[in-house]
C-alpha cells in the first residue's frame, strides 16, 4: 500500500525542513479564505488536525484556545517554534488524526487543512473530527478533491499512484466524505488550480429539539 501512516510520518519528516518554502506562499490565500468562513467567537476551543508547521496560525484570531496535532514530530516541532515566534499560546501534541486523544464534544471548531487527501483512511479522520466537535461545532476543510459530479477517470487514477506516493491522493470527493461522516456543508468554494483545491465549511448540527420527548 502506497499510503500508510508510517510512510506519511517518514516522508513528512523529510519534507519538514523545506515544507514552508514549498507550500507557504502558494496556499497562503486559500488558507485565509477557508478560515474566513468560520464564525469565530472569543474563547472558542479550536483543534488544528494535521497542523504541519503551523501555517494556519497566522489566520487564527488570537482570543482562542488553540490545540495543534500532527503525526510527524519534525513538523510539529516547527509549528511550536512558529507559535513561540509569534507569541501564540498553543498546545502541541503528537497524535494520529484517526485516533484523537480528546473527549467527545471538546471543541468548537476543528480545522483540517491538507490532511484529508493525505490520510490512508480519511473516513476515520472525519469520524474523529465529528466526535470531538460540540453539537453546533464547525469543521473547516481545505484540500484537493475530485469533482463531486463524477468519479476519477482512468488517467487521473493512474496519476494518483504517483501523487499518493509523493504527497497526496487526488481522487477523493469532498461531499460524500463529509456528508457520510454526518456533517452538513455550509460553504464550498474553489480556491486554487481551477477548482482542484476547495475550501469547505461544514457543521455538526445540534440535535433537533422538536424530536425530544419528556415522560
Amino acid at each position: 500500500m502506497l499510503n500508510t501512516t508510517a510512510w506519511n510520518r517518514l516522508r513528512y519528516s523529510l519534507y519538514a525542513p523545506v515544507y514552508d518554502v514549498l507550500i507557504s506562499r502558494a496556499l497562503r490565500k486559500p488558507r485565509q479564505v477557508a478560515l474566513s468562513h468560520v464564525d469565530w467567537e472569543p474563547g472558542m476551543r479550536v483543534l488544528v488536525v494535521g497542523a504541519g508547521t503551523g501555517l494556519d496560525l497566522h489566520f487564527l484570531p488570537r482570543e482562542l484556545e488553540v490545540h495543534l496535532t500532527d503525526v510527524t514530530p519534525a513538523m510539529l516541532k516547527r509549528a511550536d517554534a512558529r507559535a513561540n515566534r509569534h507569541q501564540r499560546d498553543v498546545l502541541c501534541k503528537i497524535m494520529d488524526a484517526a485516533a484523537l486523544d480528546y473527549a467527545d464534544g471538546h471543541f468548537d471548531v476543528v480545522v483540517m487543512h491538507l490532511i484529508l487527501a493525505v490520510m490512508p483512511q480519511p473516513e476515520k479522520g472525519l469520524a474523529e473530527a465529528f466526535r470531538v466537535l460540540k453539537p453546533g461545532g464547525q469543521l473547516c476543510v481545505l484540500d484537493k478533491f475530485q469533482p463531486d459530479t463524477h468519479a476519477a477517470g482512468r488517467g487521473r487514477r493512474a496519476l494518483n499512484l504517483l501523487t499518493s506516493f509523493i504527497a497526496t491522493d487526488i481522487t477523493r470527493q469532498a461531499t460524500p466524505l463529509l456528508t457520510q461522516a454526518g456533517f452538513r456543508i455550509r460553504h464550498d468554494r474553489p480556491v486554487l488550480m481551477n477548482g482542484l483545491f476547495r475550501a469547505l465549511l461544514a457543521a455538526k448540527d445540534k440535535p433537533d429539539s422538536t424530536n425530544t420527548s419528556c415522560s
